[in-house]
């Protein structure tokens, strides 16, 4: 018999363990909601019931959260929580979490805004305290030290049956088309706004409302420097021109947008000398031949009609063989595909370099992370929304923020110094840490979850969990 051959010999297969605990990552997920003060805070603003089987509201909508970190992708995945039930008890019923959902009313996600951000403020202070610091943003090799940067961005969820609000979307899907704000420092979800699937991509209102409640949930004290970035669907007179208007003499507001490239712009772009052109910088500070960038705001005629000291950059690169039908007369004629980016930073005190079109161009590109931060959304909780109800689906958008931030504290507070699991996306985590099988005992009135001490990210685990235990607790 050859080795690794017989392994079913005298093997027999049942069910009915004792003490097993599956999918044992949910205590760290819990305990950084616990700790944090996040399942308290949601508790104290949601509405209270009355009698024996009521269950609190903020304790269903973190039990949620912590199932769509797991994996969950319903409302009836909540029976994900039943392989707990030996340490937290019985998970709340799928009835239960969609009547916690369905009574989220108007002023309901108002309200879990307000203890979301209530509990952000003792985060990011936790995340200060740490050796390393808050995680300041590093672009092209340089540390944008007291800037918070804010990242917007739509996504299309399909919809595979009818539901209230899903709609012919401009890829010729059916769905809906939500608007979100990530915070790039922390990975974190601020604000996402539910939208039909046709909602336009570059609405002015609904910019300004999820950028409004994105900066809500920001700390005050690190809402002083401030930066937006956004694709071309924020190249709008009135969303730049509220961004300006945000300007005081306490708050610095800067942003990069996309811009879209009309007759104007590429007769300005042909005008430029060829000893215009600069390298473009890699996201480590090094230069790249493969592209180039330019200053192009003295040369075009259409930033007058702009906010005041609108810059316009652009970029230029080969154009890929998937590129070519799309390429316009100019880009035909020169060889090149060219990008405009928009921004209002002339410079920014303490960053040396922050002048240069190479530098601005790198820091608008960093802002394709966005996209990463789309995706493990996806993966926890947004690629479907579970009902036919609008409210529903509204209440399940605010749980998969939150199992955003649960997840991305956790990481934070936890697992920094891990290099396999600090910036870990869903699936990877959950295969090494969360979906992790333990065994529960009970010994002179103490539980005791064991996890198996071979697993390659055991000690990991155990590190998380001590470092959860010890955060002070909220007052």
């Amino acid at each position: 018999m050859s080795k690794g051959s017989g392994w079913d010999q005298r093997l027999v297969v049942a069910s009915g363990g004792k003490g097993l605990v599956g999918h044992a990552g949910a205590v760290l997920l819990r305990r950084c909601g616990d700790r944090t003060g996040l399942t308290g805070g949601l508790s104290k603003v949601l509405p209270r019931g009355k009698g024996p089987g009521w269950w609190d509201r903020g304790t269903v909508l973190v039990c949620l959260a912590v199932a769509i970190v797991l994996g969950a992708t319903s409302t009836s995945d909540i029976g994900l929580l039943a392989h707990q039930a030996l340490v937290f008890a019985e998970p709340p019923s799928e009835a239960t979490v969609r009547r916690a959902l369905a009574g989220l009313d108007e002023a309901g996600p108002r309200r879990v805004a307000k203890a979301r951000a209530k509990v952000r403020v003792r985060v990011w202070d936790l995340l200060a305290g740490r050796p390393q610091g808050f995680p300041w943003l590093s672009v092209a090799g340089k540390l944008l030290s007291g800037w918070v940067v804010i990242d917007l961005d739509a996504t299309l969820i399909t919809a595979h049956s009818d539901k209230q609000g899903a709609a012919a979307t401009f890829k010729r899907g059916f769905g809906f088309h939500p608007l979100g704000a990530w915070c790039a420092n922390t990975g974190e979800s601020l604000a996402m706004l539910l939208r039909p699937g046709n909602a336009g991509s570059n609405t002015v209102t609904d910019h300004i409302q999820v950028l409004g409640e994105a900066i809500a949930q920001l700390p005050a004290k690190y809402r002083r420097k401030t930066l937006v970035r956004v694709d071309g669907a924020g190249a709008t007179h009135e969303l730049l021109q509220h961004l300006e208007q945000m300007n005081r003499l306490w708050r610095t507001v800067k942003f990069t947008v996309g811009w879209t490239i009309t007759d104007a712009d590429e007769a300005a772009i042909a005008a430029l000398p060829a000893t215009a052109w600069a390298s473009s910088l890699r996201q480590d500070g090094t230069a790249t031949d493969t592209a180039q960038v330019a200053e192009l705001t003295g040369l075009n005629t259409r930033v007058g009609g702009w906010p005041a000291g609108l810059r316009l950059l652009v970029r230029r690169t080969r154009p890929a063989a998937r590129h070519a039908k799309k390429l316009a007369a100019l880009e035909k004629k020169t060889g090149w595909r060219y990008a405009i980016v928009a921004t209002n930073i002339g410079r920014i005190h303490g960053v040396p370099g922050s002048h240069h079109p190479q530098w601005l161009d790198a820091l608008h590109r960093s802002h394709a992370g966005v996209e990463d931060q789309v995706r493990t959304n996806k993966a926890m909780g947004l690629r479907n929304l579970p009902s036919k109800s609008w409210t529903v689906n509204q209440g399940w958008i605010l749980a998969a923020n939150i199992a955003a931030d649960l997840a991305a504290w956790t990481r934070l507070l936890g697992l920094h110094d891990q290099p396999d699991l600090a910036h870990a996306e869903p699936d990877t985590l959950r295969y090494r840490l969360l979906h992790l099988p333990a065994k529960l005992t009970t010994h002179a009135r103490r539980r005791t979850l064991s996890i198996p001490d071979t697993w390659p990210w055991a000690d990991a685990f155990l590190l998380c969990w001590q470092r959860l235990t010890t955060l002070p607790l909220t007052t």
